[in-house]
């Protein structure tokens, strides 16, 4: 898996482009079929947040990592703001997506509630991709391509290790940290197993594919998948 530095630009920035696209967005739902999302998950090392980045420039989507989604969650003003930017029927479709997490989903202080709301509503706009934060396990299946990026140990290590300039020890200590938060943390808030391949749609190994070839598998999966059409219920009366 190559590594290249991602250009550096402001999250604030990010956010309110975001959230102007949408409000400036005259064409709804209900006059067209919503393209899903792809939501990456990645083991710490594997390339997961690049490959996100090119599948999102391949299919010329919008881009929401990490970050960007914390940053949006923590205000409740910006996810508000976000979240008006639905129409009431595709506020009603949040609802039941996130009404359907059941007793799966646990909200024990307000950041979760915004996190969870602001990743449903990007679910709703589609046309998105979005690397981790239980975007995976927030989502309905219909709604999302479910990817998850891996690789071996040593492969994570050496990738870690170069990108970083850290020794090998560093490196795998530093994955092995990044790891169980993560798992740690879809186990607390969606009561999950991440590295259980059963809650993916497909698992990219990156040690035998490129960044190129990545993408394009996924792109493939993407395109040739039999997308459910939320906008046939919407019809203008």
């Amino acid at each position: 898996m190559e590594f290249k530095p991602r250009a550096k630009r402001s999250l604030t920035a990010i956010i309110e482009d975001q959230a102007k696209r949408w409000e400036l967005n005259e064409k709804k739902k209900f006059k067209q079929t919503i393209r899903p999302v792809i939501a990456i998950s990645r083991l710490p090392g594997s390339g997961g947040w690049f490959l996100a980045q090119r599948v999102a420039k391949d299919l010329r989507m919008d881009y929401w990592d990490r970050q960007i989604i914390d940053e949006v969650a923590k205000s409740a003003k910006v996810s508000k703001r976000l979240i008006k930017s639905l129409d009431e029927q595709d506020k009603s479709m949040l609802d039941d997506w996130i009404e359907s997490l059941g007793e799966r989903h646990l909200w024990p202080y307000e950041f979760m509630e915004h996190l969870t709301r602001v990743i449903g509503t990007i679910g709703a706009h589609g046309n998105a991709v979005i690397v981790g934060r239980g975007a995976s396990f927030i989502l309905p299946p219909e709604a999302c391509l479910r990817v998850f990026a891996i690789a071996p140990l040593e492969v994570r290590v050496n990738n870690v290790a170069t990108f970083f300039k850290l020794t090998k020890e560093e490196a795998k200590q530093r994955i092995l940290s990044v790891e169980s938060e993560r798992v740690a943390f879809a186990r607390k808030y969606f009561n999950v197993d991440p590295m259980n391949p059963n809650h993916y749609d497909l698992i990219i190994n990156t040690q035998y594919f490129n960044l190129d070839q990545a993408s394009k598998v996924i792109v493939e999966a993407y395109n040739s998948k039999d997308w459910q059409d939320f906008s046939a219920k919407k019809v203008i009366k």
